[in-house]
């Protein structure tokens, strides 16, 4: 099995000395690249320190290509973690951690199935316990800057709200154990350029090898336009971000500038990112999740 990237740091050590630490927490495999894949190219190019976590292994993902429909629990699980390794090498992240270790949570399914209810699924993780995992990742990393979901994970599934309500609880416990994360964000996307976006696959979608166009609220964290504090430009990395896409062939159907899901429903590949501030102080105009950041935190001092 191709193991995921980790610089095996001592707690309290600073990431690669470097001087910017991006932590991301992620439910499954897939949705880094889908919902972050420009913004961790970037900032991994630019010598940042990007760590990513993944709370489950994606084992009740709904699997495309027909000659994988064989995979289903645990192997659909390893394969996927495969495949989040190929897809962090494509986005030049040298750091993936799953939480609390591989297989530790497994995928809840989709909201109101009888999966939810399985005793070991992130789902029904104690969120103290699950969050005492990524306290140690933070703890290590001392990240300033951290990207998650909403308190509806973007779009209602049990494990990106679980994902959402794990990372909130980490930060505050860091920060009761001297790490103040100095600013959070969520992943968003503005309502009108969704809108504007879905009107260009409209008129692209017959030459596309997708069934049907999905629609704009199918895109996990629309929102109304003045909710976005951060605009991340990633359009260089726009090729890094499809392979990385690619890479979860399980999960994720590529045709640039679209994709689809297992439903065969396209919508766009944004590689322009967006972000929503909830801690920490905003800086007008926002370009860069660092902005405003004390460079100083790299030996843990202010922070």
């Amino acid at each position: 099995m191709t193991e995921l990237p980790s610089p095996g740091l001592r707690q309290g050590e600073p990431s690669s000395r470097a001087a910017r630490r991006l932590l991301l927490v992620h439910a499954h495999p897939d949705d880094e690249s889908i919902n972050n894949g420009a913004t961790m190219a970037r900032y991994a190019a630019e010598g940042a320190h990007v760590t990513l976590v993944t709370c489950t292994l994606g084992e009740r993902g709904e699997v495309i290509p027909p000659e994988l429909r064989h995979l289903t629990g645990p192997a659909l699980g390893a394969h996927r973690r495969g495949e989040l390794a190929a897809a962090v090498r494509e986005l030049g992240v040298g750091d993936a951690r799953l939480l609390g270790g591989a297989g530790r949570y497994g995928d809840s399914g989709m909201m109101g199935i009888p999966d939810n209810g399985d005793p070991g699924c992130f789902w029904q993780a104690d969120v103290d316990e699950a969050a005492s995992h990524l306290v140690e990742v933070i703890l290590e990393v001392r990240p300033q800057v951290l990207v998650t979901y909403d308190d509806n994970g973007g779009y209602g599934h049990p494990d990106h709200i679980q994902a959402h309500r794990v990372a909130m609880r980490a930060i505050d416990l860091a920060a009761e154990r001297g790490h103040r994360i100095e600013k959070v964000y969520w992943n968003r996307v503005p309502r009108a350029v969704a809108v504007a976006a879905f009107a260009r696959l409209k008129d692209e979608l017959p030459a596309l090898p997708f069934g049907e166009s999905a629609a704009v609220d199918e895109v996990p964290g629309v929102v109304d336009d003045q909710r976005i504090t951060t605009v991340i430009d990633g359009t260089a990395y726009a090729a890094a971000k499809a392979a990385a896409m690619r890479a979860h062939a399980t999960q994720v159907a590529v045709a640039e500038p679209y994709f689809a899901l297992s439903n065969d429903r396209a919508q766009p590949l944004f590689t322009t990112e967006y972000y929503e501030l909830v801690r920490g102080e905003v800086q007008v105009g926002e370009s860069d999740l660092f902005a405003g950041v004390g460079m100083d935190a790299g030996t843990g001092e202010g922070s």
